[in-house]
């Protein structure tokens, strides 16, 4: 959903008009943001900053700037943080870890630059010293570096995305079961949608943007396989129960997806009790508790069967 410039005049009333730029905003996480962004600021307070400006028109029909960037260039990230105050910076989409590292010093070095004050970064909680996720030590060196640098920053270490959980249901439905490789361990996890909102508000909150703090969006409940089985199978009327394969298993069966070996490795950090965080930093942003796991699923199993 997209909002007009119109739309969103009643909603930035009294805020100052700083100018917000957004990465990756035609994603997933990255349009949700920025439709979040929209209850706040006006549409021409938003700059995308975007890989593939041609997703992102219907934005750019509703007032936005959209600015094409490559995240391995330098100058295309320069000139299109030209103007902006506050950077909010959705990372792509990949599994190369020198490739992510490069573009978070492209990202820092161009926000400089063009003389950005504050960066709200996404980042993850499988971010430990002693976490064998592939991409770990990225997000182990992503608040380092920040701290680092000359911006100001507040840091979002998004637990697991509830969201996957849906188009995955049909599968598990067929299954009978999960069969992540955890164990006897719980998980914890958001919705994009409660992650967003997050964003948007800690973005527009000086208070909470400006001074390095790193905040965990995760819901207060974890769960452990046999439980979130459960709560599918309340939702969905089907028995899905837990029988966990190997995580060479794992990464065999999800190989041809393209990610099978970097998601077991993920699952292999669950298995340690490294994806078992929990957390209140969401109702302590946003005033209000995230949804819950059993509300998300019922919702997101509900437009399924339309």
């Amino acid at each position: 959903m997209a909002y007009s410039v119109d739309e969103t005049k009643e909603v930035t009333e009294g805020v100052d008009h700083m100018q917000y730029i957004i990465t990756g905003a035609t994603g997933h996480l990255g349009r949700q943001i920025t439709n979040q962004m929209l209850k706040r600021v006006a549409a021409t307070d938003l700059i995308l900053a975007v890989n593939t400006p041609a997703k992102a028109i219907d934005f750019a029909n509703a007032g936005l700037t959209v600015q094409a960037i490559d995240y391995q260039n330098l100058a295309s990230l320069t000139a299109a943080f030209a103007g902006g105050d506050i950077l909010i910076y959705v990372a792509s989409l990949t599994y190369d870890r020198v490739s992510r590292i490069r573009e978070l010093e492209n990202v820092i070095a161009a926000a400089e630059t063009a003389g950005v004050q504050s960066i709200v970064a996404m980042s993850f909680f499988a971010d430990q010293t002693n976490n064998p996720f592939t991409m770990a030590p990225f997000y182990a060196y992503l608040p380092t570096r920040l701290a680092g640098s000359k911006l100001k920053y507040a840091v979002m270490r998004n637990a697991l995305y509830a969201d996957p959980l849906i188009p995955y249901l049909p599968e598990l439905i067929a299954r009978k079961h999960l069969i992540y490789p955890v164990g006897d361990q719980a998980m914890s996890f958001i919705s994009q949608a409660d992650s967003a909102e997050a964003f948007a508000t800690v973005a527009t909150t000086p208070a909470l943007r400006d001074h390095g703090r790193h905040f965990l969006l995760s819901q207060p409940n974890t769960f452990t396989m046999p439980e979130l089985g459960a709560i599918m199978t309340q939702v969905t009327g089907h028995s899905i129960g837990y029988a966990p394969v190997t995580t060479a298993e794992f990464a065999q069966i999800y190989a041809a997806e393209g990610d099978g070996a970097e998601l077991a490795s993920m699952y292999q950090a669950g298995a340690r009790g490294l994806l078992n965080q929990p957390s209140h930093d969401f109702t302590a942003i946003t005033g209000h508790a995230p949804t819950t796991m059993a509300d998300f699923l019922t919702a997101g199993w509900r437009q399924t069967q339309i």
